[in-house]
């Protein structure tokens, strides 16, 4: 089978988490849910949407665009759960995964 284009992934991932979605539930426009979620816990445990989020954060003089919004985010009661996993090391404490 071949692999998933990551731009699609991306999309995909965006997609869940904004919509407050299950994995299950994503369009399988975007890849099978499988492979969402998979890139998630993968891309997450090696920093990828620290750094894809720090690239416009860290950029000098006005931003052309910033479309970083969280404020419409629902918090599941189980949204805790990756932060005692230590996938966002960042904001939870926990060791870097190697």
């Amino acid at each position: 089978m071949p692999r998933v284009d990551d731009q699609r992934v991306v999309s995909g991932i965006l997609h869940v988490i904004r919509n407050s979605l299950r994995w299950r539930d994503a369009s399988a426009e975007y890849g099978p849910h499988k492979t969402l979620y998979n890139r998630f816990i993968r891309w997450s445990r090696i920093w990828v949407f620290n750094r894809i989020l720090a690239g416009p954060a860290g950029r000098k003089g006005q931003p052309d665009r910033l479309m970083i919004d969280a404020t419409h985010l629902k918090a599941h009661r189980a949204a805790a759960s990756p932060l005692k996993k230590g996938l966002y090391p960042a904001v939870s404490g926990a060791p870097r995964a190697a």
